[in-house]
């Protein structure tokens, strides 16, 4: 009579592996990827941070109204002219609404980034919308605290020979898109260069043995 056989010891040193058991965290459909949070969550968090974002445009527009030229016009009592033929101003508006657009994107794209760093396409979603948005409320606050928009009625206030600033205008609209570029550009190049990594799992009891 031959003593029983001892049964062999468990894979990988684990009392009770289960060979087919998926890794901790992993999504049944996808071995190997971490469960992502509910997307009711993700939702909510890229639509804070596209309203916080948007409301950013208000100190942008003053900060555009405060820092771009103004464009001198004089009257001769019967027209409105531009005093300066040949000045830049109008370009430098448009310069400078691009310039501070860039920087409030670099910003908002950061702080997207350190508020939620898996990204995620909710949240870029949610830091595109809220930065044209943004870029959007600018552009109006802006021309409201800039000069009158009644041009004539200024220029009848202001008496004849007597220069005044034209309103704060957008000669280019495409100036708007400088904040959404900048914000998706630094927040998906963050993303790419320190978002979380998808740590390997240890390969299933099967493809060890089909090994």
């Amino acid at each position: 009579m031959t003593a029983p056989l001892n049964p062999p010891p468990p894979p990988h040193g684990r009392p009770g592996y289960d060979p087919w058991q998926l890794p901790e965290g992993a999504h049944p459909d996808h071995p190997g990827t971490v469960q992502d949070e509910p997307l009711g969550q993700e939702v909510r968090r890229a639509a804070l941070t596209a309203l916080a974002v948007a409301v950013l445009g208000l100190l942008l527009g003053f900060l555009w109204s405060w820092l771009a030229p103004h464009v001198p016009l004089v009257s001769d009592g019967q027209a409105v002219y531009l005093k300066d033929t040949e000045g830049e101003q109008a370009i430098g508006a448009d310069g400078t609404f691009a310039l501070l657009g860039l920087a409030f994107g670099a910003l908002t794209g950061v702080a997207a980034f350190l508020v939620h760093r898996a990204g995620g396409i909710a949240m870029v979603c949610g830091l595109a919308l809220g930065s044209l948005g943004g870029a959007a409320v600018a552009w109006q606050f802006g021309m409201a605290l800039g000069p009158d928009g009644d041009v004539v009625g200024h220029a009848r206030t202001a008496g004849q020979g007597v220069t005044f600033d034209a309103p704060l205008e957008l000669g280019a609209l495409g100036v708007l898109g400088a904040w959404p570029l900048a914000a998706l550009l630094v927040h998906l190049g963050l993303t790419a260069l320190f978002g979380p990594r998808e740590e390997p799992h240890a390969p299933l009891h099967g493809d060890e043995q089909a090994g």
